[in-house]
This record gives structure tokens, sequence and C-alpha cells, in this order.
């Protein structure tokens, strides 16, 4: 199933995506809840009765006599409240690349446990409008990613049945700036406010079973399901990124494993995979520099359109804007 969560009369509205249009999810049928988050109580129930209504759709035993059309729809976040907002760290080709551009040696931790931060989950939002203040611009960047929601509550849950507490996939584009992240980093502590005005998730919520076809075995050692998916990134209609979610060392299942030691997972937390190699201008920027002197490094700029792409996942479209202020945290610094 595709879920998609949209703006219908200005509330929150669940409908399942099927020939570009879209099926509210209590119009398919009567006990399928409004929201992805009350879904999400009871995923295993109302996940069959909504794949059996999907079937029943296709098939023609029910119809909806005026389904909204995706494009004409305001698009919100698959999950526009979501109970937390993780962000792991799978990819070694970034971390490796991004430490090699800073003359420092590869980390020997990355292969020893997956990492994660908690972001601001009151600050996720969907396609559309990214607002940002002066001190964002000061090397406002994207981050190409993959991000699952949770669908089950557990504890101390083993990588080998971690797959089973995933609801599905969507994209993730976990907005940067670089300047204020790199400078409360100093303090060993963050990132915060470089992280927290936005993390953008959509624009739909693809379940595992649609994705079967992509399916791949994971990095040697590793465990839990993998899939190869192409990722891309745009801006203002010239691709910058390119890479794959079959790439990820660390997966979604043993991310979970050691989110849930010692503490229990709830139904409808996100959690994203971190950087896809060459999925960030802090990346690309530190290899362009690493081989030319002159070359001239690129941050996103007010109006700039940011295009995410995965295979079976959909694309995610943001515009950043410019807030009309000059208030600054960086100019408050004590000296």
């Amino acid at each position: 199933m595709k879920l998609v969560t949209y703006s219908n009369n200005g509330k929150e509205q669940l409908a399942l995506l099927h020939n570009d249009y879209l099926y509210p999810t209590n119009e398919l049928h009567a006990s399928l809840p409004t929201t992805l988050l009350e879904m999400l109580q009871d995923w295993d129930r109302y996940a069959d009765i909504a794949r059996n209504a999907e079937e029943a759709l296709r098939s023609g035993k029910i119809s909806i006599p005026q389904p909204t059309p995706y494009q004409q729809a305001t698009i919100l976040a698959p999950l526009p409240r979501p109970v937390s907002c993780r962000d792991g760290y799978a990819f070694r080709q970034h971390v490796a690349a991004a430490r090699r551009n800073r003359k420092v040696d590869m980390i020997p931790e990355f292969d020893q446990y997956p990492i994660f931060y908690f972001t601001n989950h009151l600050a996720v939002q969907g396609p559309g409008a990214v607002h940002c203040m002066p001190d964002h611009f000061n090397k406002l960047d994207f981050e190409l990613e993959a991000a699952i929601i949770t669908s089950k509550k557990g504890k101390n849950i083993k990588a080998e049945h971690a797959d089973d507490y995933i609801a599905g996939y969507m994209i993730m584009n976990d907005m940067s700036a670089r300047t204020l992240q790199m400078e409360e980093m100093l303090l060993n502590l963050g990132p915060a406010k470089g992280k927290d005005f936005s993390t953008v998730i959509g624009p739909m919520l693809v379940t595992p079973d649609e994705l079967e076809a992509y399916k791949t075995a994971p990095k040697q050692g590793h465990t839990g399901n993998n899939f190869q998916l192409k990722m891309t990134c745009k801006v203002n209609g010239i691709q910058v990124s390119e890479g794959n979610m079959g790439d990820m060392d660390w997966t979604f299942a043993e991310i979970i494993e050691r989110c849930a030691y010692g503490v229990e997972v709830h139904p409808g937390e996100v959690i994203g995979s971190g950087t896809v190699g060459t999925g960030c201008f802090l990346e690309l920027n530190g290899t362009g520099l690493l081989h030319d002197a002159n070359y001239r490094p690129q941050w996103l700029q007010p109006n700039d359109v940011v295009e995410m792409t995965i295979d079976g996942l959909g694309t995610l479209t943001n515009t950043i804007v410019a807030e009309q202020t000059d208030w600054s945290l960086l100019s408050i610094k004590k000296k």
C-alpha cells in the first residue's frame, strides 16, 4: 500500500494512493481511521482491512465516486505528528568521505554499532515550503535519506525480528544549517539548532510488501531487510546527488535493535537512515575542494527547489523560503 496524508478541508486525512488518486481510508472501509497515527495503534488489524479494501478497489468491487487527484491535493507529511524522530548513521560511504575530506581517519566505531540522534519531532513537515531564518542560510544543506515509521510497541527487540516493527518506508530530508551545527558541536553536545527547524518526510508511506521486488541481501555480517532503491536529489532541476538505499551498511532492523535496548519503542516513531553517500552539499563540497582548490562550494539559497526521489517511494519536493527578519543567534554570541 501507498498511504498519503493530505489536507481535507483543513483537516488531516489519510488516504490510499491508487492510479494517481487519493481514496480516503474511512470511505474505503467504515472501520478504518482517518489518520495514520490512529491506524498505527492497531496496525496489523487495520493494515489487513486496508489491503483488502485496496484489492476490492482494484477489482472494481468497490468504488469512490469522487476521489481526489493526487496532483491537486495539499500533501502533508505521512505522519504529521510523529511520537518521536530519530536519525541514524547507516551509510559508511558518507561517513568515510566526510572524514576523509576533513583529513581525519575513518572512525572504527562506525563498524561496531549503529548510532542515532533525536531531532525535533514537532518540526517534522511534508512537501512544500521550508521556512528558514537568516542563520540557517549560513551553509544551508539538504540530506538525502530514507526513513521508516514504527508500527507497534516493543522493548529489547532483536535485529532478526525488528523488520516486523516497520509499517513502511519513505523519503527523508534531514535539513541542516551547517554553521550552527558545527559551532554547537564543538561543545560535544548536539546537533540541536543546526537541525531542529525542519525535518521533511514523505510524500507517502510505502508498506514493505510494495518493495519485495527490490529486496536485496544486507551487507556481510549484518541482519535485516535491505532494498536496491536508487536515490537522487535535484536542486533547481539539476541533479546534485545519487546513491542507493541498498548501500546501507547498518540496516533499519539493526538501528531499531539499538533504539529499543532497555526502552520501549512505540507505534508512530520516525527513524531515518542517515545520509546516503554524496547525499549532501557538505560532503560534495569537501570532495570538490579536496580535488580542486578552485572548486566553488554550493549551499541552498532562498527560493531553491529541492526534489528528492527514491525508487518506489515517490518524489519529495520542497521550496526554500527566507523568513523576513534579521534576527540572528550568531550575532549575539558572547565574546
